[in-house]
């Protein structure tokens, strides 16, 4: 750029500079893919190229907490979006496979749920139409905590837990719910198929046959129309073409009262199985390692004892003679001790009793819910003229609340198993800690030395049921006895139990089983008293997630293409090239119901950005078109008129509000310079009553950038609202007019500057500038890095490292 050029330009900007106020700047130390404003707050959610996923404050660009990249949850973050109340957090992770929900307060996945195939792209999005269906419908909500007791906390003594719920009251996964009103995650991927789930937690339609890799997409707020953009693959040879869709979702827009139900119950089961997941969880932690330290040691004095007798003789004999052999004694006094004994038998009873306080609190608890909206759901699906289009099926909601009951009987055989067993173990322990006292010599307290014949009859039985060997266990993982009966209902790996409860001589079991017309009674849950409870809670989530399947296959079926436009042909070297953001960007107008499609074509060199706009009732024709925007060859009129052949290409662009673009801008005929510009463009300046009045014939049977000497042409000049990025190659920038907030990236993906984009001028101008001049020599680094080779690069990046350690401390989210 001429020394007088550039002057003129840096004076121009600082005589009408704008209400662009820096807030901050930051080099970091990872190249940043995805950036993201919260929609509510002031931060912005960043994922780097390693896997990271951070989270950044508007003020100094603090960073509030960051979540590294792990084998269990993925390395490669591919999309991000923010639920509309900023609370909750989604990325998706194409290693994985999968879709995390994390809180915005913490650095913890709340929910995370499998994808078919990498999510390339997400929008999080809330209806906003207003019903007065709905609006009851918003008030009679509360019913459920009405008639049905609160779930308790989660406890936090527990790891798994500890990790989610690390607050005072650890209530998180409550927050899953979210506001009453309708919000839907839409998530698009590369192999052509669309998912839409209600709250971010079910799945509500899947939309298939989409062509193409999905480059961005959106669904409007009043559920008429879905908006997507794809990349699609012509052949190996050919180039990519980048394609715009416009699907029907007329069926959502028509019942938004009964999808905003059906998906309310959706998420409301969806949260509970996520609760009884962690409920069991916890109950297999309090299950230690302990309680099977009596099959261990009596396996290992199977094992190198040289006598043929049984273990359950040598204890026999103890029981009845009062001596013991001097096998049993090494075991006893060497391998256990009275000490042992006495913490052994003290830890099993905490542990017994903390399962058991989880099973009545959490398990029935949560089971009990889960029916409750099960039921209510299976009376939804019962009024077929407002359910039935969507899908809801009566028989399918009977199997799972089925299959819940069945769950809730397994549990109430746990708690009967736990019970019996503390009783057991109380006693054999009482009368084993008698028998190692005399064996010591020491003194038996009197209270202990008493024991009656029923107490000898009742260890004699548990001897006999428990510590008799069991061949078929041999081979089974090591085991010889079956002495600890309640981890078989908790251990995962094994679907059935080694010890069965006794069920000859029940009555009313014997009864069901010769009664052919109650075994198929759908009054009675089944019972399965061979299966664990790992089995049966297995089985239950399985036919709840058939159960409701069926309403998204059903809504997604009815979801049909209604527009294809191809746009451009993609370039292939552009894949290789990192990129933050591709256009085209979507855009909703909620105001006026319509769908932008914003994106950028090279016309002679030159970037333009054109707006393709559509109508979200796919019926109406009006207000559909396109238009083309061109930068002029000056930003302000005062700079110099003379200059009529130099424009500016257009590097990022982003819709800041339905009236406003946000761009960044370079200088074509410098296109190595690195003076780069963010401006705001009205769109009153784009659609005025000249541009209105042109019309595109549109030629469907040829791509878009095939008739761009056809489209109108609108060619603008920013008057005020912009602003030179001195000594910073900017490329992209993510906006949010909600919060009236930008952050610029330079084009190395590592230096960022956040900027506060409507405020008053204050005369903050002069402070800026100094700070500016004081950041100049940091921020040079940066640049020179660019030109340097990768050994120079690191060496800046490490630097980099250092000035975040220093200076980027962790906040809290308290404001």
């Amino acid at each position: 750029m001429p020394g007088g050029r550039k002057e003129a330009l840096q004076g121009a900007a600082a005589a009408a500079m704008p209400a662009f106020r820096q807030v901050g700047e930051k080099q970091l130390p990872q190249e940043i893919i995805f950036m993201a404003w919260s929609p509510k707050r002031d931060l912005i959610a960043l994922a780097n190229q390693v896997g990271e996923v951070l989270l950044h404050r508007l003020a100094n660009f603090q960073r509030v907490w960051s979540l590294p990249p792990s084998e269990t949850t993925g390395k490669e973050v591919t999309a991000l979006a923010w639920r509309p109340d900023g609370k909750i957090l989604a990325f998706g992770l194409a290693d994985m496979k999968r879709v995390v929900l994390c809180d915005a307060e913490k650095p913890e996945s709340l929910h995370s749920f499998s994808v078919e195939a990498p999510i390339t792209y997400m929008h999080w999005m809330e209806v906003t139409e207003e019903n007065s269906v709905l609006t009851s419908f918003f008030h009679a909500e509360d019913e459920s905590n009405l008639l049905l007791p609160k779930l308790p906390a989660l406890p936090k003594n527990f790891s798994t837990t500890a990790k989610i719920f690390s607050e005072e009251k650890s209530d998180e996964i409550m927050k899953l719910m979210g506001d009453v009103r309708l919000n839907a995650l839409v998530l698009g991927s590369h192999s052509g198929f669309i998912e839409i789930y209600a709250y971010g937690m079910y799945k509500i339609a899947t939309v298939t046959g989409v062509a193409g890799s999905c480059l961005g997409l959106c669904l409007s707020s009043d559920l008429k129309s879905l908006s997507v953009v794809t990349k699609v693959e012509i052949s190996p040879e050919s180039e990519p073409e980048i394609t715009y869709f416009q699907f029907d979702t007329s069926l959502l827009s028509t019942y938004l009262p009964e999808v905003t139900r059906m998906a309310r119950k959706f998420t409301h089961i969806s949260t509970l199985l996520q609760y009884i997941k962690l409920s069991l969880t916890c109950m297999c932690e309090a299950w230690e390692e302990i309680l099977m330290q009596m099959d261990s040691r009596l396996t290992k004095f199977v094992q190198e004892k040289n006598t043929t007798t049984s273990v359950q003789d040598e204890f026999m004999q103890l029981l009845l003679w009062g001596k013991a052999s001097l096998e049993l004694q090494g075991l006893l006094m060497s391998q256990l001790t009275v000490k042992g004994l006495k913490k052994l038998g003290q830890s099993m009873e905490s542990s017994y009793s903390s399962i058991q306080k989880l099973v009545i609190s959490h398990l029935q608890s949560g089971s009990e819910a889960l029916l409750y909206h099960l039921s209510e759901l299976k009376g939804m699906a019962s009024w077929k003229q407002k359910y039935e289009s969507l899908g809801l099926d009566v028989t399918g909601i009977e199997e799972a609340i089925t299959a819940v009951g069945a769950f809730i009987l397994k549990a109430n055989e746990l708690l009967q198993v736990i019970d019996s067993s503390m009783k057991n173990f109380k006693a054999f322990f009482r009368w084993l800690y008698v028998a190692m006292l005399r064996m010591s010599e020491e003194h038996v307290p009197p209270e202990l030395n008493k024991m009656t014949q029923k107490d000898i009859t009742f260890v004699a039985d548990f001897l006999t049921e428990h510590f008799n060997e069991a061949p078929e266990l041999y081979n089974r993982k090591g085991k010889y006895f079956n002495v600890e009966r309640v981890g078989q209902y908790l251990k995962d790996e094994d679907d059935e139990l080694v010890s069965p409860p006794n069920t000859e001589g029940n009555q009313w079991f014997n009864f069901l089983q010769n009664g052919s017309h109650l075994k198929e009674s759908p009054l009675l849950f089944p019972y399965y008293p061979q299966k664990s409870l790992h089995f049966v809670k297995r089985r239950m989530e399985e036919i709840i997630d058939q159960c409701l399947q069926k309403p998204a296959d059903v809504i997604g079926k009815s979801i049909l293409q209604a527009v294809c436009v191809p746009l451009y042909k993609a370039s292939r070297s552009e894949d290789s090239a990192p990129q933050l953001y591709k256009l085209p960007f979507l855009w909703n107008d909620k105001a006026s119901n319509l769908h932008y499609v914003l994106f950028t074509m090279l016309e002679n060199s030159i970037s333009k950005i054109y707006i393709l706009r559509r109508h979200t009732d796919i019926s109406r024709s009006a207000n559909n078109g396109i238009l083309a925007v061109e930068f002029g060859s000056f930003l302000n009129n005062s700079i110099n008129e003379s200059s009529s052949a130099s424009f500016y290409s257009c590097l990022d662009a982003h819709f800041y509000d339905d009236e406003t673009i946000t761009v960044i801008l370079a200088e074509n005929s410098k296109p190595e310079g690195k003076e780069r510009i963010l401006a705001q463009l009205p769109l009153s300046s784009v659609y005025t009553k000249e541009t209105q009045e042109l019309e595109f014939a549109w030629n469907s049977g040829q791509r878009l950038d095939e008739q761009v000497d056809d489209i109108p042409t609108c060619t603008v000049s920013i008057e005020s609202q912009w602003r030179v990025l001195e000594n910073m190659k900017a490329q992209y920038v993510a906006v949010n007019g909600i919060r009236k907030v930008s952050c610029v990236l330079s084009s190395n993906l590592r230096h960022v500057r956040v900027f506060e984009m409507d405020v008053e001028d204050d005369g903050e101008a002069e402070e800026e500038e100094e700070d500016e001049t004081a950041q100049h020599a940091g921020v040079e680094q940066e640049e020179s890095c660019l030109s340097v080779d990768n050994h120079n690069s690191s060496a800046c990046v490490s630097a980099a490292e250092r000035s975040d350690e220093t200076g980027g401390q962790e906040s809290s989210l308290d404001t």
